[in-house]
């Protein structure tokens, strides 16, 4: 396996060919070229992960082909070569882009350490990029699941405003996904690949949200010992994703209005301006509108938030989707913790579909992995459910009648249990029976 791929781009034939030499004892592909356009042709075709350019070439300047080619190859180092030590070219080479510049008659002995920095570099970005990717499949649309008519349609709609630059505010109870929302249109959009910052703005206090946000000039209060960038700086060329934007005090509203506006915002304890370019996409379990009208919201920021609207469905709505959410859950935490687990029992699959979801998805994935961490086979069961879980279904007309007696029994135990967190002691007190008696009544009702 090579360390990597090098080309060099030299008019020197002899240095050429030694320079090619010594690279490939040490691991590397190499190929060569003998002008700036020779080699470009090569760049076209291979994947080249560093380039040895001398700086003086019969066709062109190494320095200005370095500014020419790496904006279309960005992961590809460049290391100039000189016969003449230039300060003025070495300055420009670097700050067009040029991994390094040397004198050739320093190749010997720094070439092949050089080559090897570059190279580390090269493999770093091509795993941030590799990473990159995996998180823009991760957080696409095609990962959130499910077909009700309901999260179709926000789908429909979060598909197109992504392209644009609107901000989008995003409603829904806690738990329906609004961040995984938010990430999928950052990563439709022509800012994927840029900064995706996100916020819950009742995470923190006051002052803490005004840092996180917009960031802190050293000795602004109490702590500060050095300059520190905000949220809004970070994701400048990207989105910044508030949650629970409800939460966020009046003053702060005031300072977000004015960033929306204008662009620009003023860090604690500066005097001066940033400019920046940030989409916005904000999200709330509050019923906004009504806190505009009891003046706990600003009016001009919601209108400037409420660009595009798009309301997540909760759980209880969108039914039909469990089983395939469930179906996902079961396969992704079986890996996770590398079990053996395939399948759910019909009975599970049941309590999962009359379970209200209070929670919605985010709860219906934490019972997932609970159950996945105490399934003892291949198999969830009815076992493997929290008591309230196993409970679900015990007002069903299907399976008890309201008026059967022991239905009636099983289910007061059932909640004195759920109760007492299935303390066996504290439950037969409250019931004011005898312990032997309610272990006994567990084990006819099938309750343990």
């Amino acid at each position: 396996m090579s360390n990597g791929i090098v080309l060099i781009i030299d008019d020197e034939e002899k240095l050429s060919r030694l320079l090619c030499r010594i690279i490939t004892l040490e691991g590397f592909i190499v190929f060569t070229a003998p002008s700036l356009k020779a080699g470009a042709k090569i760049l076209q075709k291979e994947n080249i992960d560093i380039i040895l350019c001398d700086v003086k070439l019969t066709d062109g300047n190494g320095v200005d082909f370095v500014k020419q080619i790496k904006p279309e190859y960005p992961s590809t180092e460049i290391i100039l070569l000189t016969a003449y030590g230039n300060i003025a070219d070495g300055v420009q080479a670097m700050k067009n882009g040029a991994f390094d510049y040397i004198a050739k008659g320093d190749d010997n002995d720094k070439i092949i350490p050089l080559l090897n920095k570059a190279i580390e570099k090269v493999q770093l970005q091509k795993r941030i990029e590799q990473l990159e990717k995996q998180v823009g499949k991760r957080y696409g649309f095609k990962n959130i699941l499910g077909t009700s008519a309901s999260i179709l349609e926000a789908i429909k709609l979060a598909k197109k405003v992504a392209p644009t630059n609107a901000n989008v505010l995003l409603l829904g109870e806690t738990g329906t996904g609004k961040e995984v929302f938010a990430q999928a249109i950052h990563n439709a959009s022509a800012r994927a690949g840029k900064p995706f910052m996100a916020l819950n703005c009742s995470s923190f206090s006051k002052e803490l949200v005004e840092s996180e946000i917009f960031g802190h000039k050293a000795g602004a209060f109490t702590g500060a010992l050095k300059d520190k960038k905000g949220l809004i700086e970070e994701a400048s060329s990207g989105t910044l994703f508030l949650d629970e934007i409800g939460e966020m005090s009046f003053e702060l509203q005031s300072k977000l209005l004015r960033v929306i506006e204008t662009s620009e915002f003023i860090k604690v304890g500066d005097t001066n301006t940033t400019k920046v370019d940030v989409r916005f996409i904000a999200a709330t379990n509050r019923d906004l509108q009504q806190d505009v009208k009891e003046s706990k919201f600003r009016e001009d920021l919601f209108y400037r938030l409420n660009v595009f609207t798009i309301s997540l469905p909760p759980l209880r709505e969108r039914k039909k989707d469990i089983t395939a959410l469930a179906q996902y859950f079961l396969k992704i935490f079986s890996a996770k913790t590398n079990t053996a687990v395939e399948t759910m029992s019909k009975e599970f699959l049941e309590h999962l579909q009359q379970h209200d979801w209070k929670g919605n998805t985010r709860e219906l994935k934490n019972v997932m992995e609970r159950a996945i961490i105490l399934a003892n086979g291949t198999e969830l069961t009815l076992e493997n459910l929290p008591l309230d879980l196993q409970a679900t279904n015990f007002n069903s007309q299907k399976t008890l009648s309201a008026f059967d007696l022991a239905s009636v029994e099983k289910i007061h135990i059932q909640r004195v249990l759920i109760h007492t967190k299935g303390n066996k002691t504290e439950t037969a007190k409250l019931l004011n029976i005898g312990l032997t008696t309610l272990y006994r009544k567990i084990e006819e009702y099938g309750l343990a």
